[in-house]
């Protein structure tokens, strides 16, 4: 498994050319100057809020995170002269490395709070962001509790523990077979509330409209609040 170790090198890359200070990205994610230098510098982890937040301010996908510089990027052999054609009802070596992600080969991001990204997908994919996703006993994605919110709509499955998934003012408790699905743009927090890392596979579509930025989270937060 292919975990990324220069994620904090990519973002920096990312807000330089973008022309952000270090100063005014911190002030738009919501987060200090000394957090964003310690991601960018890789002294620590975002958590997925912060993550998609930088994402948002960059206008970057999910995928070139995953993706460095394309260098997990599955390469497609050029045909070969000598090489017969595939019979029908066979699999080429080229098609499997196109559509075939192996288990032991997926590239994988560690966030804070006990929470790690594996992507599904060989090629990277602007549409859906297709996770498995796990969860250490007490994981949360985000610190503290946080809601987070941005668009998209997410759908997912727990493979195995439990995992507490909180939409607006609605909390539920998944286990093994449970699936759940809601609008990203609803305020939200999954946790581990289980005494084993809680393992599933997520789906979210429609994440690169994305006006999640950290103003508008705070928004929405906001907007809960008053309501309780």
């Amino acid at each position: 498994m292919n975990i990324r170790d220069d994620l904090g090198r990519e973002i920096r890359a990312h807000r330089e050319q973008s022309g952000i200070s270090l100063r005014e990205f911190a002030r738009r994610l919501g987060i200090s100057p000394s957090a964003v230098s310690q991601i960018e510098t890789g002294k620590a982890r975002p958590s997925v809020s912060t993550l998609y937040a930088i994402i948002t301010e960059l206008g970057m996908s999910l995928d070139e995170l995953f993706n460095s510089s394309g260098a997990d990027a599955p390469k497609t052999p050029a045909p070969s002269k000598s090489r017969p054609a595939a019979r029908s009802g066979t699999v080429s070596l080229s098609d499997e490395k196109s559509r075939v992600q192996r288990a032991g080969s997926r590239v994988s991001i560690d966030l804070e709070s006990g929470v790690r990204w594996e992507r599904l997908t060989v090629q990277p994919d602007h549409d859906v962001d297709f996770l498995h996703v796990v969860y250490d006993v007490g994981g949360s994605s985000s610190q503290g509790g946080l809601f987070i919110r941005h668009s998209g709509r997410e759908y997912g499955i727990v493979l195995s523990g439990t995992l507490e998934v909180t939409v607006g003012f609605d909390t539920f408790l998944l286990g093994p077979g449970d699936s759940v699905c809601f609008d990203s743009t609803v305020p939200h927090v999954l946790r581990n509330v289980g005494d084993e890392p809680a393992r599933g596979v997520w789906c979210v579509i429609g994440r690169h409209d994305d006006e999640g930025t950290a103003e508008g989270i705070e928004a929405a937060l906001r907007e809960l609040g008053s309501r309780k």
